[in-house]
């Protein structure tokens, strides 16, 4: 994540310095027909109708449903938005202006013009919006935006955005990494996607493996709680206070917005409806289930306030070291980043010394997007291997890809994008599944907030797990050994520029 925020400021003094030679692209592209006057947005059954049958177990248990495909994840935010009563609450690291978030965007204003309070909080760093293009959007008296510690980014000029870079290098690196998209205060869906074309398996050229969960009921009001002090934190800042003005009247019209948006694939639109019906499929078939024991622990905004370090302060690592501790026989993580320090290794080592199994599937060279983390990873992967721990790492043409990528866009491309793994998932003992947004690393556990969904089901957690270890299989995995890894899989270059990184510290990796 390094390189992003880095290459985002360079960006970003880079768009300022050459403004004035020409206009930024609109974000939203010209539609050849207009597709709105087909009734594709369906309103027919309220969120409180689908829920009422349900009443009686979500004021005491929470109805929960692993999200494993991208599609599924997509659609029932979607469907969610579309039921919408009175608000709809968004948080997110990254909210991409591609076509994905284009269409989410579309289903946010629509719902807002019949009446849905809408709140957006995004964190500033990864802003790929531009501000005219966000003042828009918060001119609707139903939509309100926030940016989250916008110190590099919105409503920075370029010497504001070097001197954060120079003087406050902590305070830029501490990043709000949750991701919630929460409805009526009743359903919440949580994990590691953020809102772009790769989280949902709908890029032509990388897209992730990833894993949200559908939550309905009791944990819902923690992550309501949550999203609550996040708005109301003084790092979260309304975008007309970083600007200026206000160039926008009132409520503007945002047809061609919706006219880009009314033009998907129509067996998307066929999925969105069944939404219900699959959902009481699932329940029939034991799949969505009201549990007694499901806890949402979310960092809190600003994470760590110390001034002079840069670790400390994550109720999200504090929870996972309690979790683990609690193994008698077997933990399996997922994880896209695998930083370890020394303190992190003597822990593994004593687990695994008193008899806890650990497998942990990371990305491979040749998966990776981030190659400053997997500089980190692979400093200290033969000392990681040496605890006893099974290291297994993703292949960037990995079989499940044909399984959890959109059908229509697997379909579709002339040829297969490179796989790469998101998910931030842990299991423990066969009846503890964790998911969330933390990575196994110095950022997540020291900069970042993250949040995390706590789920004690023997059900839930042998399907998850399942998926886990068919994941580590030699179809879509390389186990690491002392004698082996995958390094030589990819380039000369992309090797030696793995190694060249090495001269950033771990600390914020």
């Amino acid at each position: 994540m390094l390189k992003k925020i880095c290459t985002r400021i360079v960006l970003s003094c880079a768009v300022l310095l050459f403004a004035g030679c020409s206009s930024a692209p609109d974000s939203v592209p010209l539609s050849d027909h207009d597709y709105c006057d087909l009734p594709l947005y369906r309103t027919d059954q309220s969120l409180s109708e689908f829920t009422e049958p349900f009443t009686a177990e979500m004021q005491n248990k929470t109805g929960v449903y692993v999200l494993e495909q991208g599609a599924e994840a997509m659609m029932s935010r979607a469907w969610l938005a579309e039921r919408a009563e009175t608000s709809i609450d968004v948080q997110y690291f990254i909210f991409s202006i591609d076509n994905v978030g284009l269409i989410a965007t579309d289903y946010l204003v629509r719902a807002a013009e019949r009446g849905i309070k809408v709140r957006v909080l995004v964190d500033d760093i990864m802003m790929e919006a531009r501000v005219d293009e966000l003042l828009m959007l918060a001119a609707h008296k139903n939509i309100d935006i926030k940016i989250y510690n916008p110190n590099a980014n919105v409503g920075k000029n370029i010497i504001g955005k070097l001197t954060s870079l120079v003087t406050d290098f902590r305070g830029l690196n501490q990043r709000m990494h949750n991701k919630v998209f929460l409805v009526d205060q009743k359903i919440a869906i949580t994990g590691g996607r953020n809102i772009a074309n790769e989280y949902f398996g709908f890029d032509h050229d990388y897209n992730f493996r990833d894993r949200d969960v559908f939550l309905a009921g009791k944990a819902v009001h923690s992550v309501e709680s949550s999203f609550e002090q996040y708005w109301h934190s003084k790092l979260s800042v309304s975008i007309e206070n970083l600007v200026d003005s206000q160039p926008y009247p009132e409520n503007p019209s945002f047809s061609r917005l919706h006219s880009y948006a009314c033009n998907p694939d129509t067996e998307v639109r066929q999925e969105i409806e069944e939404v219900p019906d699959t959902f009481h499929q699932l329940m029939s078939e034991g799949k969505f289930l009201f549990l007694d024991n499901v806890e949402y622990v979310a960092d809190i905004p600003g994470k760590n306030d110390r001034k002079f370090s840069l670790g400390g302060g994550s109720l999200t690592k504090d929870k996972l070291v309690e979790l683990a501790q609690s193994a008698t026989h077997s933990i399996v993580i997922q994880t896209p980043y695998l930083v370890t320090t020394k303190k992190d290794r003597a822990f593994l080592r004593t687990l695994v010394n008193r008899g806890v199994t650990i497998k942990i599937l990371t990305n491979s060279l040749a998966s990776n997007d981030n190659l400053e983390a997997f500089s980190g990873y692979q400093r200290n992967r033969a000392a990681l291997l040496d605890t006893g721990v099974k290291i297994y790492e993703f292949r960037p043409d990995a079989k499940i890809r044909q399984r959890v990528m959109s059908e229509s866009m697997y379909k579709r491309l002339p040829s297969m994008p490179i796989f790469g793994l998101h998910a931030k998932t842990m299991t423990i003992d066969d009846h503890i599944t964790v998911i969330g947004t933390y990575n196994f690393d110095p950022r997540s556990a020291n900069l970042n907030t993250d949040s995390i969904t706590v789920i004690d089901s023997p059900e839930i957690t042998d399907s998850v797990q399942a998926s886990m270890l068919k994941e580590m299989g030699a179809d879509n995995a390389w186990q690491v050994t002392k004698d082996f890894n995958p390094d030589s899989k990819v380039s000369l270059s992309k090797r030696i520029g793995v190694k060249l990184r090495r001269v950033v510290p771990k600390n914020i990796l």
